[in-house]
């Protein structure tokens, strides 16, 4: 047993594929503005009634399936009453005593997270605190997420530090992507995590609504170093439920923890049941998810295990590399998408998906790299420039003079004339530094504006130096 224990309930958006919200025919919000999105049922107005929407269903049944959930043989929704201004009507539609799917799993690395549940609910309405919690004077809400459609993935306490909730998120978010169902420029995955240490006996403290995964890091790593601290001070933890204030970057202290029976679970009178047949189960068509196509592209292509899993971690990005990989040696696909393409990403912020890229253009590129006409400081350049709009590779490269110099004799002299100008560097290599070779290197690049070749020049320059 570890000296940490984490269980993770996760709310994931159902919101791509699906045209209006759990209950009612209001669209699933995009970016309207506040509060006029929303419709008598969205606010709870005496005599509207509530009607299901299958579409939330077969998204909802095929995350169940993908997590290896035993499933329900029917869809009961219940009331979850609390009295908090997001929730008009006093109470959340949700299931509890019959959830959709239980005893799923789900593998991080070479460990298994237990499932408890996957469940369905409508999602309240936005709480928006200016300031920050802890400073805002006041609160403004905004109706229009309230009854959009919710999944929400419970695990037992198997998680043992937050690195591992983060692991579990990513694999959790990979699985949604590649079933279609959740779209991160409209929806959130937000996250309530329970938390206890060892030396408290595992007192269990819950932190709510927590987004992002470095958020849910950041979180989990406070909420346990404070726990730790209060119980060095000889102060004692108690159940209860906290905040995390994003701005502070401090769990606070809301409410004492509740028990279920708290909630005042009904069934929801105005809902019939629904049978979950069969053949509805047999009808789910699963892609295949990031972990198989991980085996296989490592056989297929014969690729090193750590470059198919992080290849296929992101949808997008395997479907890139198996189009890139039928024109170019597959391992420099794996080895330029996975590190240098993720990183120009990473430095613009933008995401793969968003980002209109002429995988054509870098096939080209990629092949000048492989025949060594172009240097790998010149083809990152270029790959940053195709991250931001298309253009003929072939054609710029000619305009800009960007050949790799590959005349031999051409790159003696670079090279000689570095050696001759530093003679000081020349005699550190020669008295064991090796930083002083890349010094050396440098100085050619610099000369020949990136266009000579690293490799090349370091042979050479030893040559010259002995």
């Amino acid at each position: 047993m570890g000296t940490v224990k984490i269980g993770l309930e996760v709310h994931i958006s159902l919101n791509k594929g699906i045209k209006t919200k759990m209950f009612c025919g209001c669209k699933l919000p995009t970016k309207p503005e506040p509060n006029t999105n929303c419709c008598p049922i969205c606010l709870a107005h005496p005599g509207a009634k509530p009607s299901f929407n299958k579409e939330v269903l077969n998204a909802a049944l095929k995350l169940a399936t993908a997590l290896k959930c035993d499933t329900a043989k029917q869809l009961l929704f219940s009331r979850k009453t609390y009295f908090y201004p997001d929730l008009p009507a006093n109470y959340q539609i949700t299931q509890y005593e019959a959830p959709l799917g239980i005893n799923g799993k789900l593998d991080i690395d070479a460990k298994t997270i237990a499932l408890k549940r996957v469940h369905i609910e409508e999602d309240p309405a936005a709480l928006i605190h200016p300031g920050g919690v802890a400073n805002a004077g006041f609160t403004l809400i905004d109706y229009n997420r309230a009854g959009t459609p919710l999944a929400e993935v419970v695990t037992e306490p198997d998680i043992e530090s937050p690195e591992e909730a983060r692991q579990f998120l990513k694999a959790l978010l990979s699985i949604v992507d590649y079933l279609g169902i959740y779209e991160s420029e409209t929806g959130t995955i937000k996250a309530d995590a329970n938390v206890s240490i060892k030396e408290t006996g595992y007192i269990r403290v819950e932190i709510k609504n927590i987004s992002g995964f470095k958020e849910i890091e950041s979180a989990l790593n406070y909420e346990i170093e404070r726990q730790r601290k209060c119980f060095q001070a000889g102060e004692s933890i108690q159940q209860e439920t906290r905040g995390w204030d994003a701005v502070s970057q401090q769990t606070y202290a809301m409410r004492t923890k509740e028990t279920e029976d708290d909630y005042g679970y009904i069934s929801e009178p105005n809902l019939t049941t629904i049978d979950i047949t069969d053949d509805m189960i047999k009808r789910i068509e699963l892609p295949e998810l990031a972990n198989a196509r991980a085996k296989r592209l490592k056989e297929d292509y014969n690729i090193a295990a750590d470059d198919a899993n992080a290849l296929t971690a992101d949808m997008e990005l395997a479907e890139l590399f198996e189009r890139v990989a039928k024109e170019i040696d597959p391992i420099l696909a794996a080895k330029w998408l996975r590190k240098e393409l993720v990183n120009v990403l990473k430095e613009k912020k933008k995401k793969l998906k968003l980002v209109k890229f002429d995988e054509t253009q870098m096939v080209t590129l990629l092949k000048m790299f492989e025949k060594g006409e172009i240097t790998d400081v010149t083809a990152r350049e270029l790959l940053e420039k195709l991250a931001k709009k298309s253009f003929d590779v072939s054609e710029y490269v000619e305009n800009k003079d960007l050949r790799a110099v590959s005349d031999t004799k051409e790159l003696e002299n670079y090279c000689k004339e570095a050696v001759e100008d530093h003679p000081r560097v020349a005699d550190d290599y020669k008295a064991g530094k090796e930083e002083a070779l890349n010094y050396l290197v440098g100085k050619v690049m610099k000369k020949t504006k990136g266009k000579a070749p690293a490799g090349k020049c370091k042979e050479i320059i030893k040559e010259l130096i002995k």
